[in-house]
């Protein structure tokens, strides 16, 4: 009951968005979004005190297909559907002050969006997790494409492209389980779980790759990243917010409960090959950023880098590994729409984004400057920070797994503070110029975004525990459907 409500609740505000038209439409749109996040708040507490039977529901759809609306949530899934009911009010609230065209459409779409986002994360039936997916697309497209900057046309359509190129061969890998699951034929996840384990090694190889590269498109890691730096750049500050702090986290969950427990033999055969390239893409992206000159893009490479050591994380199937991939997560999730937010506020008073053209804002806007390096060090991971914890055991999950990958896993740390660092010091530091001279600090609805956001960073980085009591469970449940893979790894 209560996860169907957290579903369908923000459709039923999008609608009334849609059909209202009103003026208020970013207040009912807020309104609606902290209504959603008590009702997780809710799913929490019924998850904590064992009514998780109210958290389940499970009716047959279409029987002729064996498609259930099945949906339930465990601490992983949980944890997610968190993370988006707790950073919508904040992607909202940040476009207060900002002027949009059509602004009912905009608000409406951002809550769509927020239904399909959840929906994804307690499918609990394979189609029915590839249709919250397929709908998810929709409403981002629409927003990069009508709010976007220039050349969003040509830009959006790649990322369109690219997106939906993956979740066909996701259909197919799901069609061909489908038909080889057991008894009457069903998308429920543990009949996809012992179809996958029934077919040939060179079958579960090939379906390993159809969905490892229809959720490494997603998240994006190397090399299937080149559609996110262009999109982030084009994308309005609240649609990039989207895509980096909720949206790539669809593909990190798809490994987790689509991929990894479905094709054990594509695992062992392919797992240390996805290790290698989410660490060469660790690299890669961080090397890019040092040298990038627009803010921008820097913290899209940026986020590249991170979501790279997340996947390499995930492959060790280790208990450190899935731990260190959910605190970290939640822990990106909440820095990067701190830091595209930053750089929406820059934007807004210079009307730029270029690191050459700033510097000295720290001494006209010392609020700005001071949330920006809270932010900045969750970002470089800096210990009691919420960013040191999950990077912490993803480069010790990683080191266990392999000694040298783990070692350039953890280059992440140096380069991440190389770049942060400096991008600190381009804009922040310094005298003002003609651009920075006038820069006023933060407003009210800003530090209302800026403040809990930072006091988040420093809350998980000294008390992580809340967090990983609640994937602790799912995570245990998960790794003995893996403990096959492992023993014979």
């Amino acid at each position: 009951m209560l996860t169907t409500l957290l579903i369908f609740f923000p459709l039923a505000a999008a609608l009334l968005i849609f059909v209202l038209k009103s003026k208020y439409s970013h207040v009912i749109a807020l309104t609606a979004a902290c209504a959603e996040l008590i009702i997780s708040a809710v799913a929490v507490y019924q998850f904590k005190t064992g009514g998780s039977e109210l958290l389940r529901a499970n009716y047959q759809w279409i029987a002729q297909i064996g498609l259930s609306y099945f949906v339930d949530m465990d601490g992983i899934s949980l944890l997610l559907v968190l993370l988006t009911t707790g950073l919508v009010p904040f992607i909202i609230l940040s476009s207060f002050g900002r002027s949009f065209s059509k602004p009912s459409t905009f608000y409406g779409l951002i809550l769509v969006m927020q239904m399909a986002l959840v929906g994804v994360f307690v499918a609990q039936d394979g189609l029915l997790f590839y249709l919250f997916w397929e709908v998810a697309l929709i409403p981002i497209y629409f927003i990069c494409l009508i709010w976007g900057g220039e050349n969003r046309g040509k830009i959006t359509f790649k990322f369109f492209v690219y997106t939906l190129a993956g979740s066909l061969l996701m259909l197919i890998a799901l069609i061909y389980l489908y038909l080889h699951t057991p008894g009457v034929h069903s998308f429920d996840a543990d009949a996809l779980y012992a179809a996958g384990a029934s077919l040939s090694y060179p079958e579960q190889s090939l379906i390993f790759w159809f969905l490892f590269a229809a959720f490494a498109v997603k998240m994006p890691v190397f090399p299937f990243h080149t559609w996110q730096p262009d999109t982030y750049s084009v994308a309005p500050t609240q649609g990039t917010m989207l895509l980096s702090g909720i949206m790539l986290k669809m593909g990190i969950y798809g490994v987790i409960r689509w991929l990894i427990p479905v094709v054990p033999a594509g695992v062992i055969t392919w797992g240390l090959t996805a290790v290698l390239i989410s660490v060469i893409g660790i690299i890669y992206a961080s090397c890019i950023a040092i040298v990038q000159k627009d803010f921008k893009r820097l913290i899209a490479y940026s986020s590249i880098a991170h979501v790279g050591l997340i996947a390499a994380g995930l492959f060790t199937l280790s208990t450190t590994g899935l731990q260190g991939a959910m605190i970290q997560m939640i822990s990106h999730g909440i820095v990067v729409v701190g830091m595209f937010f930053i750089i929406d506020v820059v934007y807004d008073r210079t009307k730029t984004t270029a690191l050459a053209n700033l510097g000295g804002i720290r001494n006209v806007a010392p609020q700005l400057a001071t949330a920006f390096v809270i932010v900045l060090l969750g970002s470089v991971a800096l210990p009691l920070t919420s960013g040191f914890i999950g990077e912490f055991l993803l480069i010790n999950s990683v080191f266990q797994y392999h000694q040298w990958l783990g070692v350039a896993a953890g280059l992440t740390i140096i380069l991440g503070a190389v770049y942060m660092l400096r991008t600190f010091q381009k804009s922040m530091s310094g005298e003002t110029n003609s651009l920075t001279a006038s820069f006023t600090d933060l407003t009210w609805n800003e530090k209302a975004v800026l403040y809990p956001l930072a006091l988040l960073i420093i809350l998980i980085g000294v008390y992580p525990a809340p967090i990983l009591a609640i994937s602790e469970p799912a995570v245990a449940k998960l790794l003995e459907l893996y403990s096959p893979i492992t023993a014979i790894r």
